[in-house]
């Protein structure tokens, strides 16, 4: 769970952000978090000779950064195994992590943006 008293600030985001919490499934991830890290995920994948590499390498903090986007919308992580759905899962995932984050407190932690924090 998350302490109430220390609400996490806004903090700056870079693409490499997922590596630091390589294995974090826990807290809340911004879009701009996700989305720059889905970008250098999806450009270093087209690279021959590195992209199974990559692959290896990034998997887990994809995924970590995928649950924590989830749960910034406020739904529970378990939804990235929607995207297992044949045709349609990975549209609804991509829509899902689209979605604005839920201002203030939810069930996940505070809201990585800073924006909402008050009681």
């Amino acid at each position: 769970m998350f302490n109430p008293e220390t609400p996490n600030v806004a903090e700056n985001v870079n693409p490499f952000t997922p590596f630091t919490k390589y294995a974090d499934f826990k807290g809340r991830s911004r879009r701009k978090e996700y989305w720059l890290f889905m970008l250098i995920y999806c450009i270093l994948s087209w690279i021959p000779f590195i992209n199974f590499i990559w692959f290896l390498a990034a998997i887990i903090p994809a995924l970590a950064v995928t649950v924590r986007r989830l749960h910034d919308t406020g739904r529970s992580g378990w939804c990235i195994l929607l995207g297992l759905i044949p045709f349609v899962g990975g549209i609804i995932v991509l829509i899902l992590c689209c979605q604005d984050s839920q201002p203030g407190i939810n069930r996940f932690g505070y809201n990585p943006k800073g924006i909402g924090n008050e009681q």
